[in-house]
């Protein structure tokens, strides 16, 4: 299940596309998680003070961890940008639909414990990354 927050301005990607997107990338359909679409100035402040940089990023993703003997089906939250995955897209020269699809599936594949920190760790997740983007039709987003 997925809670799909708006507060931005911008254009976010509809319901059954982000449904479709998570249900892909989500290793457990029992798992609930908050898709926040935010601007510029929601992601800058969360980035600076949860990860140290002081600018706008794509995407955070906050994991959520119970107290030890509560089975809590929510995974996490994941923080979206409107105005940098916009730009990116156009940067890349991507459609706005599929770059918003890799950032959900990037997203959730962190709160999943995947990681892209260390060489082999970025491998495994791109390689995952691609496989999902894929079989929801998309082209490889590395390329």
């Amino acid at each position: 299940m997925i809670e799909v927050q708006r507060e931005t301005r911008g254009a976010t990607p509809d319901d059954a596309a982000l449904e479709r997107w998570v249900a892909a990338a989500l290793s457990d359909a029992q798992r609930e998680v908050v898709l926040r679409f935010v601007d510029a100035q929601e992601s800058r402040m969360l980035n600076r003070d949860y990860r140290g940089k002081d600018r706008p990023t794509n995407v955070l993703s906050f994991t959520i961890e119970p107290p030890p003997g509560l089975d809590d089906p929510h995974l996490g939250d994941l923080v979206i940008c409107t105005e940098v995955v916009e730009r990116e897209a156009r940067e890349q020269s991507k459609t706005s639909e599929a770059h918003y699809a890799h950032m959900v599936v990037h997203g959730l594949l962190h709160l999943q414990g995947y990681d892209h920190e260390e060489v082999e760790e970025a491998q495994r997740m791109e390689s995952l990354e691609i496989e999902i983007l894929c079989r929801l039709g998309y082209d490889n987003p590395y390329d």
